[in-house]
């Protein structure tokens, strides 16, 4: 899925195991904040008790951190794009064999666009990736 780990990733993947004991090998960043991809299973151990695994990480690579769920197919697109994108939301999407069509109103789609599209191109790499789909958003 996710196509290249670089060294922070690498550092990032190794002390999320090393604190959640769960092996992964998805992770990425949106709007500044460190996400990490484990089956849904796992998700409950992953934040350990009352939440302590994701503080501490949170403390020591100080930043945000949040455990999200591995899509499993392109039919986990809409809860995939919904849990990145949180607390923003979306209208409606259309997913199709060549792209990702996300109707976010006129409030949210300023918050999906960001800055210079910063966001936008970071939702693109990590659709990219993961479901190998362009992404727009109207």
């Amino acid at each position: 899925m996710v196509n290249t780990i670089d060294m922070q990733d690498l550092r990032h993947l190794n002390l999320f195991e090393k604190i959640t004991r769960i092996r992964t090998r998805y992770c990425f960043s949106y709007n500044d904040i460190l996400m990490f991809c484990v089956p849904k299973q796992d998700i409950p151990r992953a934040l350990g008790r009352n939440g302590e695994n994701l503080r501490k990480m949170s403390d020591i690579i100080r930043k945000r951190v949040r455990i999200i769920p591995i899509p499993r197919g392109i039919q986990d697109a809409r809860p995939f794009i919904q849990s990145v994108i949180a607390p923003v939301s979306f209208k409606e999407i259309e997913i199709n064999p060549s792209e990702i069509i996300v109707n976010a109103g006129s409030e949210n789609k300023a918050a999906l666009i960001g800055r210079n599209k910063r966001r936008l191109l970071e939702m693109k790499s990590i659709l990219k990736d993961f479901f190998k789909v362009d992404y727009r958003v109207i």
